[in-house]
This record gives C-alpha cells, sequence and structure tokens, in this order.
C-alpha cells in the first residue's frame, strides 16, 4: 500500500484525534522550522483545520467531530475526479470517505450492503482518455468482522470501485 499524504505543492494532510482534518503547509510559518532556534513548537501558522462532517462529542465546546478518521490519502493525480491534490479520509464513524474539495467536504458512500468500514483507498486512472469512466477510486471493506455486518456469515471481505460520474446521467 502507497501511503501518500503531501500533495504537489507539498502541503501536508493528516486526520487528527480532535475530529480534524488537518493541513500543514510550511510555506506559511513564520519561524525558523530548523535548526539550533527551532523549538518544537514552531510553525502553528501553517495549521489549519477542518471539523469532519457529524456531531461533536456531548459537552465538548471546541470545534471538531465525534468522527475517528484514520487514514488521510491525498489523489494527487486527480485519479477520481474531484481535482489534483484533493485530501480524501477515512470515514470510520460514519460508512464513507470524506474528500475536503475547496473547503468543503463531499461524502462518498457506499450505500448497499450497510457497514462498510472505510480504512484503506487508492486512486487508478485505467484509461486517461476515457473521462470518469476511465478513473476510479478503490478501496477495501476493512472490519475484522465482516459476518457482524448486514448479510452475516455470508460475507467476504470485498474491494470497492468508486466512479464519480459528472452528473447523475453521464453515460
Amino acid at each position: 500500500m502507497t501511503i501518500r499524504a503531501i500533495g504537489h505543492d507539498g502541503v501536508y494532510w493528516s486526520s487528527l484525534a480532535s475530529g480534524h482534518l488537518g493541513k500543514f503547509d510550511r510555506k506559511l510559518c513564520k519561524g525558523p522550522l530548523n535548526g539550533p532556534k527551532a523549538t518544537g513548537k514552531h510553525g502553528p501558522e501553517g495549521w489549519t483545520l477542518y471539523p469532519f462532517p457529524g456531531p461533536q462529542f456531548r459537552d465538548v465546546q471546541e470545534s471538531g467531530s465525534a468522527e475517528a478518521s484514520y487514514y488521510t490519502w491525498v489523489d494527487q493525480f486527480n485519479t477520481f475526479g474531484l481535482g489534483k491534490d484533493v485530501p480524501i479520509a477515512t470515514g470510520n464513524m460514519s460508512d464513507s470517505y470524506f474528500a475536503l474539495v475547496d473547503g468543503k467536504f463531499v461524502t462518498i458512500r457506499v450505500p448497499y450492503p450497510m457497514g462498510f468500514f472505510a480504512k484503506w483507498a487508492e486512486g487508478h486512472i485505467d484509461n486517461p482518455d476515457a473521462g470518469w469512466k476511465g478513473r476510479s477510486l478503490w478501496a477495501t471493506n476493512s472490519t475484522r468482522t465482516v459476518f457482524h455486518s448486514e448479510g452475516g456469515t455470508q460475507n467476504k471481505p470485498r474491494v470497492v470501485q468508486f466512479q464519480l460520474r459528472p452528473d447523475p446521467l453521464a453515460r
């Protein structure tokens, strides 16, 4: 598996335990980032936090979400069709993936069977001349207990192919 959490622009993306997708852009940092004057707390201005969709924990007033994203992948080559360098994070509490496009989340969900467990993603361009039909996002249903999902003991681990149509009637 290839883990890419850095885009072509050098921006780093990470799923954070606070319920945010974190963006770190080193170019925005004002102080020294290495060497003897670096304190380990340098570069806070380089961080931007995007709260994941969904509710926050009860009685927690800070920004964030109860979403427990595990993994972030950056679509460096626009393999899915949402744009170059779009970060896509797993939605472990919501059976989905979250893609951050122009500062807003797009939710990508497997409608059936229920209980999809997003844990991995990789894009692939099979045919660059085939438009949306030649591009896809591949993912595994990565639960360790597939028999607890809809379908019971007949379930097997599976790989899912997502394709993004430019409009619902696209052929």
